[in-house]
């Protein structure tokens, strides 16, 4: 079964436990002739709608590409992860509210044997679907899912605290469902807001998890004449897609040839492997002992030297146009980039006063 299918039978199960515990809850307000409890059944079945958003998003995800969507329609997902985000935080908002008024307004809740069976039902289904679907959403990557399994999980914690509040309002008779509700209200809060972060930021453009970046180095720099493998940059158009590229260095001795089956190679493995698109570029590394060669161990070496300098690479050498470019990348003490690139323009000039130099400022894109 496929990641989608996966997802869409897990929200599936999602909805039949609420719809399943509606009826459960309602059969038992009909029965106790109690509004009470079957208003929560109604309220159960509105718990189906994260599952539902979920079902929506992973469908509408599914699209194929077209000429405005070139990339296809992965970021749904994350529009419906950040709809249960919502809907958290509303609930959260909505339980902090009635929470304070129980302060300001204090009042002897009833709790019947009736009431306390519907309670610990409700904890046990709500616990035991919220950690399956947000572990189903961590082996899936799908915001959506962890999102719902983590609503599931917050409705399993507001009921406990009202049992917590049953139990010792029966012993002690002291109420203490508004200061229980208001803790766990602002702790719903705090985690939807977290629950957003992850969505919103993959919309905006996260950068490259570390162990990411390091894997796919140390892949490509494993292919025969690859020397040195640069300027890694990802986007993510859903969960499955990327688009990204980077440079490898190459000795100028290889034919265009041979690096166009280079290329293919490392492209063909990184889709295969990690479902990346991805484009190679080329930096050569000058071989021999001429001019070209005596240039560009003078500039790296002599760029390398400067404490705020990360990396060095991509020399190009042009004897038509009396030129040299390099790109380097600095560390996050550099702030004004303009400065950065006239100092190591100065530190060059006086090994080649005859050419125009050029500093390329990269960034490192990864964690």
């Amino acid at each position: 079964m496929d990641r989608n299918a996966q997802i869409i039978r897990t929200s599936w199960i999602g909805i039949l436990a609420n719809v399943l515990l509606a009826g459960f809850k309602a059969l038992v307000g009909i029965l106790a002739n109690s509004v009470a409890v079957i208003m929560d059944a109604v309220n159960n079945l509105s718990d189906a709608m994260s599952s539902v958003i979920t079902i929506v998003g992973t469908k509408l995800s599914q699209r194929p590409a077209d000429r405005k969507h070139p990339f296809g329609f992965g970021r749904i997902e994350y529009f419906s992860a950040i709809a249960i985000s919502v809907i958290v935080i509303s609930a959260g908002v909505t339980s902090l509210v009635e929470s304070v008024k129980k302060i300001l307004e204090p009042t002897s809740p009833d709790y019947s044997s009736v009431t306390l069976i519907v309670i610990v039902v409700a904890i046990v289904v709500k616990i035991l679907l919220g950690f399956y679907v947000k572990r189903k959403g961590m082996q899936l990557n799908s915001d959506a899912l962890k999102a719902s399994g983590s609503d599931a999980l917050f409705d399993a914690v507001i009921t406990l605290a009202t049992l917590v509040s049953a139990g010792i309002m029966l012993l002690w008779n002291v109420s203490l469902d508004g200061v229980l509700g208001v803790l766990i209200s602002l702790a719903i809060i705090k985690a939807g807001a977290e629950m957003l972060t992850s969505p919103v930021n993959e919309l905006l453009g996260t950068s490259i998890p570390a162990s990411l970046t390091e894997q796919i180095i140390k892949e490509v720099s494993e292919f025969e004449g690859v020397h040195g493998v640069f300027d890694l940059i990802l986007h993510n158009y859903g969960p499955e897609v990327k688009i990204g590229s980077l440079h490898v260095n190459v000795y100028d001795t290889m034919s265009a040839h041979e690096i166009h089956g280079l290329t293919r190679r490392i492209t063909t493995q990184m889709y295969e492997r990690h479902g990346i698109i991805l484009t190679v570029g080329i930096y050569a590394i000058a071989t021999g002992n001429n001019r070209n060669a005596l240039l560009q161990a003078q500039v790296m070496q002599t760029l390398a030297k400067r404490p705020d300098v990360v990396q060095v690479h991509g020399f190009y050498y042009s004897e038509s146009d009396h030129s040299i470019s390099v790109d380097v990348v600095p560390d996050l003490s550099v702030h004004d980039e303009d400065l950065f690139v006239r100092q190591l323009m100065e530190m060059l000039q006086p090994l080649v006063p005859d050419m125009k130099v050029t500093v390329v400022v990269d960034h490192n894109y990864s964690e």
